[in-house]
């Protein structure tokens, strides 16, 4: 069973910074492309940042020179260091990830069961 699991999340003041973790767990053959996810209520949830396994990293406009999505292929883990943080940052964010289980499986969009990250003074 594969797990993602997200941490790193919580209240910070605005201009402040949090570093986000997405552990993977399980019976994991290969791993794809990762990204991150947020969500606010009442919004359709939407890409922050994404990285290849090579580590080309796209982001979205809005966190564009202020977060850093990274990965350790090692660890199967990735990470996003989120700098001057903003209230529209305010977020619950979600660790996603295309993975294989076996060699000749298909691959499978996963999701983790999201971190809250509040930016407020």
């Amino acid at each position: 069973q594969v797990q993602l699991v997200e941490s790193g999340g919580g209240l910070v003041q605005p201009g402040g910074s949090l570093r986000l973790s997405c552990a993977t767990s399980g019976n994991i053959f290969s791993l794809a492309v990762m990204a991150w996810y947020r969500q606010v209520p009442g919004k359709q949830r939407e890409s922050v940042a994404t990285i290849a396994t090579g580590g080309t990293a796209n982001y979205a406009e809005s966190v564009r020179g202020r977060f850093t999505i990274s990965r350790d292929n090692a660890k199967n883990t990735m990470y996003l260091q989120m700098n001057s943080l903003k209230p529209e940052d305010t977020a619950v964010y979600y660790c996603n990830a295309v993975l294989r289980t076996t060699p000749w499986s298909p691959p499978i969009n996963y999701w983790g069961q999201g971190t809250r990250v509040t930016v407020s003074s």
